[in-house]
């Protein structure tokens, strides 16, 4: 069995912990100042927050790049609908309202996290041909 359990370098590990805690409803399966596993209701790694310049790992170590080049967090939920009323709770800015991905046929909105990690949350679907 493979899993792929994504890692992004973040300043504040709990501030961002509960940020994701409280747009997504995850749980903080581990914490601590450099380190957490955040997971989804059924106990699976949705991502994990590591803060930059720990542990050496050669990706995190520069704090003043600007993160997520080339990297998009897509999450599939059939929660799309609360997940956007939360972000619009916590004062987070839209860069792209609720429509309709003319690729997945589903609708889709699209924020950003506090490190500037661009997100796009879609209605639940599997991928086909």
């Amino acid at each position: 069995m493979t899993r792929l359990d994504p890692i992004i370098a973040v300043k504040d590990v709990e501030a961002s912990a509960n940020w994701y805690q409280r747009i997504f409803g995850f749980t903080n399966s581990h914490g601590g100042d450099n380190f957490s596993v955040l997971v989804s209701a059924d106990n699976e790694i949705m991502l994990c927050l590591h803060k930059w310049g720990e542990h050496n790992h050669p990706t995190m170590t520069n704090p003043t790049i600007t993160p997520g080049n080339g990297l998009l967090l897509y999450f599939r939920t059939d929660n799309m609908i609360n997940i956007y009323q939360n972000a619009i709770e916590a004062g987070c800015v839209i860069e792209e309202d609720i429509h309709l991905n003319e690729n997945s046929l589903r609708k889709e909105f699209s924020f950003r996290d506090p490190d500037g990690y661009f997100l796009t949350v879609t209605e639940f679907h599997r991928y086909e041909g």
